[in-house]
């Protein structure tokens, strides 16, 4: 069944088809698991481009496709007025780029001002798990 939904995905997505409207199964999330931003901090201010740090307690870091149970890669929001849907693989955009080689870190162009970012843990199609993996949201201040 896994597979299937794989190759359904890959489909999907080699079709250009609009992955939001596509309902999957959330994979479970270990209680206790957290995704944080080691870097920036929360207040800080900072020059362009900007390097952010992901943190991850209680799972793994796994590529975009490939099914382990307990991890996940990191999907960063930036300046997002809301969380993506939860049952649905989150769509890329502005402002939420998908880091599904496993990235531990990104370095990200910014425009002079106040900026917010949030981690969410995605699975292996990029669906948040269930319970959410999320960070704090953090706001950075860029000269």
């Amino acid at each position: 069944m896994i597979l299937v939904k794989r190759i359904a995905f890959l489909l999907l997505a080699a079709c250009g088809a609009h992955l939001a409207s596509a309902q999957l199964e959330r994979q479970p999330s270990p209680e206790g698991a957290e995704v944080y931003i080691i870097s920036p901090s929360d207040g800080e201010t900072v020059s362009s481009p900007v390097t952010v740090l992901f943190g991850l307690k209680g799972m793994g870091v796994a590529p975009a496709g490939v099914m382990k149970e307990n991890t996940g890669h990191h999907h960063l929001l930036i300046d997002a007025k809301s969380m993506p849907a939860e049952s649905t693989p989150m769509p890329m955009s502005d402002s939420l780029k998908h880091f599904g080689g496993g990235q531990t870190q990104a370095t990200i162009e910014l425009e002079p001002g106040e900026h917010s970012l949030q981690l969410v843990l995605g699975d292996y199609l990029h669906i948040p798990h269930d319970p959410v993996v999320k960070s704090k949201k953090i706001t950075i201040t860029v000269e």
